[in-house]
């Protein structure tokens, strides 16, 4: 994986969900030679993580990595609707039991837990995703050819298919304009 230079990665969320813009920190994830690390260094991830409401306390970085490589083929697995790898899953659920028992509880109605970093509030976003039968049909991926982006398709109709409209659907409607044009030449 080639890793940006800077440490101060501007990552947008438009994923839908704190998991899925967790797991969209790489770009080009499906296509290896473009495969890029948008969120690199503490200073860039305690960013990312403000911007994505989880807590940032400094040192509780160095489980993301790990974390989100677990989640890419479980979710993978949600969008082709097949069933999760073993090993991935069993990481999984350790992350959410380890993130369980460091939660503390909130002293509020409805009981809540705080976690204690951002890889255990990420676990602990991660059983509720993969727990809500209304979100889990909504998870895509993105069709854009080497994305892999995922996101949640909350479009009237269930037909959103790119991680971005002006992104990767700029792109294909681009392609599909130039095959068109190239055909009257």
């Amino acid at each position: 994986m080639t890793a940006t230079t800077t440490p101060e990665a501007d990552v947008p969320l438009i994923a839908g969900h704190p998991v899925l813009d967790f797991a969209n920190t790489v770009a080009w994830r499906t296509d290896p030679k473009r495969s890029t690390e948008r969120v690199t260094g503490p200073v860039a991830w305690r960013r990312w993580a403000a911007a994505a409401g989880l807590p940032a306390a400094p040192g509780t970085f160095a489980g993301l990595p790990a974390l989100r490589a677990t989640l890419w083929p479980i979710l993978d697995a949600l969008v082709d609707d097949e069933p999760p790898p073993e090993d991935a899953w069993h990481a999984l659920m350790e992350a959410i039991r380890r993130a369980r028992e460091h939660a503390t509880p909130r002293p509020v109605f409805p009981l809540t837990r705080r976690p204690s970093g951002p890889v255990d509030a990420l676990a602990l976003h991660a059983e509720e995703l993969l727990s809500d039968p209304a979100l889990l049909p909504r998870v895509r991926r993105c069709e854009g050819p080497g994305c892999g982006w995922f996101f949640l398709d909350r479009s009237r109709g269930g037909t959103r298919r790119w991680c971005s409209s002006g992104d990767c659907g700029n792109r294909a409607r681009a392609r599909r304009h130039y095959a068109r044009t190239r055909g009257r030449s």
